[in-house]
């Protein structure tokens, strides 16, 4: 039989966790989209920017069970979304991109869009694919989502040059999908040393990262078990709830927060599972691991990368944790911390006493951040970007349900928020989602809310604004007492949400923030998307941001830190 290209990719496509499709037609994926226009499983879906539809797709596979897609031009279509598609491959969030290319059906040089994108985004993605033939396009987009979705996830691209997907080539079947399970055996062996070491500790401590998305419940068991404190990276920290007693926070070193800090000081056995144990969840590697860190995760290339494992453990983290969770029954281990729980709970009272009562001059973040959880559903989703806000979300903020709550990590792109919040929506439409960006952030990829607009998404963007680049500009202050090129300056957000339809809302003062959260919650209920722009104080630093610079300074050789503390004190004084 004979079929076009365009429609094979469809045909399989329609047959994967597939319901949207992020891109910008152009003349080499025109009749792709035609054929999409057609489907009645995938809708198609316009975006400003291809990297607001990267991050878009990214979100799609973060809360949800279906996997992001993209289909976009070659060449600037791909380059334009570069940002999305490195920030799916640090995290390890599957993705599909499909791009049109130019034709191989003629002798000319030079063409439109002509270019080589797999050099580029061999360092980006798990494969990439060029089609040529119309016989290997469905077994190639199955093997590609196969890819994307199995050990650590990540973007897998398929380009399909225009004269495959216009004209109708031989195929000799139209397959169908089968579901491939690749996941690692547990080996019983393992298990068994992994309990002589619990076994054998006095406390133990949990650090979970995103790899543990889908174990919270059997974490919770073996947290309540070995009365042990959890912490979470920045990606991971929505895998446990952030109401439990025994949950302390965002990492456990120096620039965590007290109950982290406190609480795994004098561990002498980690678990961490699904983490990499990158440079923000350990504090620039500030954190301090003990000698017995029994290392879980799918990707065997992240053992004793930065920390030096006693066991480590190839394998789903689902299934390792039910297995551990089962030998600790059979055998009874259970550990008593007496006052551990107290300790934790005392140490978070406190650290938001601190905030409550610190003077600020324009919104308090403990209260805004206090208030919105008050104001939200237990299963609202929460986006952030990057930046200061990022940190104080996860000092401030308890998300009550694994994948509820993402962020751009290890790749760490500004712009992520608006779009991401936009394709949670649509993977979500019976859940309120919420965006927290910064201002800076927020300029990237903020007219990206004419998609949202456009779709009739209600979703509620919070921006706290305060014209700089905060992380940053608070970095600077003390070893250069400079702001060097990280002061924004003033805009109106209200012409922004004037110019993509969006209803502007204002916080000011404290007093407002109550009452602006609630009308704005309910406009979005009623499918409206709403911006509310927040004149947040930013003066206190984070515990992450105090003790980043910190760590990061103590690790200077003499020379230089003499240097730099000399220069910060001459500025400081003169200037």
């Amino acid at each position: 039989m004979k079929k076009t290209g365009a429609w094979l990719v469809v045909k399989a496509l329609e047959q994967l966790p597939i319901s949207h499709t992020f891109g910008v037609p152009g003349v080499h994926n025109t009749e792709i989209y035609d054929e999409l226009n057609k489907s009645e499983k995938i809708k198609p879906i316009l975006v400003t920017h291809e990297g607001g539809g990267a991050f878009m797709a990214d979100a799609i596979s973060r809360t949800s069970d279906s996997i992001g897609t993209l289909v976009i031009v070659p060449a600037a279509g791909v380059t334009h979304a570069l940002s999305g598609i490195g920030e799916a491959f640090l995290d390890g969030i599957p993705m599909l991109i499909i791009s049109g290319g130019i034709r191989t059906d003629v002798k000319k040089s030079y063409q439109l869009h002509e270019w080589d994108m797999h050099s580029v985004l061999s360092g980006i993605t798990k494969k990439t694919y060029k089609l040529t033939k119309h016989e290997d396009i469905m077994s190639s987009v199955f093997e590609a989502y196969n890819i994307a979705t199995s050990g650590c996830p990540g973007p897998v691209f398929i380009e399909i040059p225009t004269n495959v997907q216009l004209f109708k080539g031989e195929v000799s079947e139209i397959l169908t999908y089968k579901k491939q399970d690749n996941t690692p055996t547990v080996l019983a062996s393992q298990i068994d040393e992994a309990i002589r070491i619990i076994s054998g500790s006095k406390k133990v401590g949990l650090f979970l990262g995103w790899g543990a998305k889908e174990a919270t419940a059997t974490s919770i068991q073996i947290a309540e078990r070995l009365n042990a404190p959890v912490s979470t990276t920045l990606q991971g920290y929505s895998v446990f709830p952030g109401d439990h007693e025994l949950f302390t926070g965002m990492g456990f070193g120096p620039a965590s927060v007290p109950a982290s800090e406190n609480a795994f000081k004098d561990i002498d056995c980690l678990i961490a599972v699904g983490t990499r144990f990158a440079e923000i969840p350990t504090g620039s590697y500030g954190a301090t691991v003990p000698e017995n860190l029994i290392h879980i995760d799918i990707d065997k290339n992240v053992f004793d990368k930065n920390y030096k494992s006693k066991l480590a453990i190839e394998g789903d983290a689902k299934q390792v944790l039910e297995s551990l969770l089962t030998e600790l029954k059979n055998k009874n281990i259970t550990k008593n911390n007496s006052n551990l729980i107290s300790s934790i709970a005392k140490d978070k009272q406190a650290y938001y006493k601190e905030w409550s009562d610190y003077k600020f001059d324009r919104v308090n973040p403990y209260l805004f951040f206090k208030s919105l959880r008050s104001h939200l559903d237990d299963d609202a989703i929460t986006v952030v970007d990057d930046g200061n806000h990022t940190f104080l979300t996860v000092e401030l903020f308890q998300n009550l349900k694994s994948k509820h709550l993402i962020s751009p990590t290890d790749f760490n792109c500004m712009g992520y928020c608006v779009p991401a919040a936009i394709g949670a929506k649509f993977a979500n439409p019976n859940k309120q989602v919420i965006g927290i960006v910064g201002d800076g952030a927020f300029l990237m990829t903020g007219l990206e809310l004419l998609t949202a607009k456009r779709n009739n998404l209600g979703i509620v963007i919070f921006v706290f604004h305060d014209g700089e680049l905060s992380q940053i500009s608070q970095g600077q202050e003390i070893p250069y007492n400079r702001k060097t090129s990280t002061v924004l300056g003033d805009f109106n957000i209200d012409g922004i949400a004037h110019a993509v339809g969006a209803e502007y809302l204002l916080i000011e003062n404290d007093a407002q923030t109550d009452q602006i959260i609630s009308t704005a919650l309910k406009s979005a209920q009623s499918n409206k998307t709403v911006l509310v722009d927040i004149h947040i104080d930013y003066k206190k630093r984070t515990r992450f941001t105090k003790g980043v610079v910190k760590t990061i300074l103590g690790n200077f050789p003499l020379k230089d830190k003499v240097r730099f503390i000399g220069r910060a004190m001459t500025r400081k004084i003169l200037g």
